[in-house]
């Protein structure tokens, strides 16, 4: 035999064991069903290292995502944590008072013209005013309470004239 077809054989061996043993991979008659499946049953053996492999890489790939998880949350609580302490001894609930009026509470909202951006219904100039970068919108809320609070401890209620 031909050692490409002792490879093709291996492939389908690995594959599809009884097809290939059929097909003339046994030692016997390559019509004798007796030869294939006594030849698959040899075979058997080879298969297993592909079922660890398969078991190794669902493993290894659940581990990655565990890990990724992981630095995601830990990124999240310190940048969390940074916002935390509100600055100018503005309250959470003073400002929960002006986004429940501004945006229902709502981090992600637009304002219809899309001038007024996230909880407290930043211009994204006045959100860069106090540090912020970006789209106010998709800040974390906490990151929100917080440059809202210093926006507040620099202007008092008067950002908001309707809802300060």
């Amino acid at each position: 035999m031909k050692p490409s077809h002792l490879v093709l054989l291996l492939v389908l061996a690995l594959a599809f064991p009884a097809v290939a043993l059929a097909a003339g991979g046994g030692d016997g008659d390559p019509g004798d069903p007796g030869a294939a499946v006594s030849a698959a049953v040899e075979l058997e053996p080879l298969q297993r290292p592909v079922e660890r492999f398969h078991d190794v890489v669902a493993s290894t790939a659940d581990r990655i995502e565990a890990e990724r998880l992981t630095a995601i949350r830990r990124r999240e609580r310190e940048e969390r944590e940074a916002f935390e302490e509100l600055p100018g001894g503005v309250s959470i609930e003073t400002l929960n008072a002006i986004a429940a009026c501004e945006s229902g509470g709502d981090p992600t909202i637009v304002s219809a013209s899309g001038a007024y951006r996230g909880k407290y219904q930043f211009s994204v100039s006045t959100w860069e005013s106090v540090g912020g970068s970006g789209d106010p919108a998709a800040a974390p809320e906490h990151e929100q309470d917080y440059r809202a609070a210093l926006l507040y401890a620099r202007s008092g209620s008067s950002p908001w004239p309707v809802c300060g």
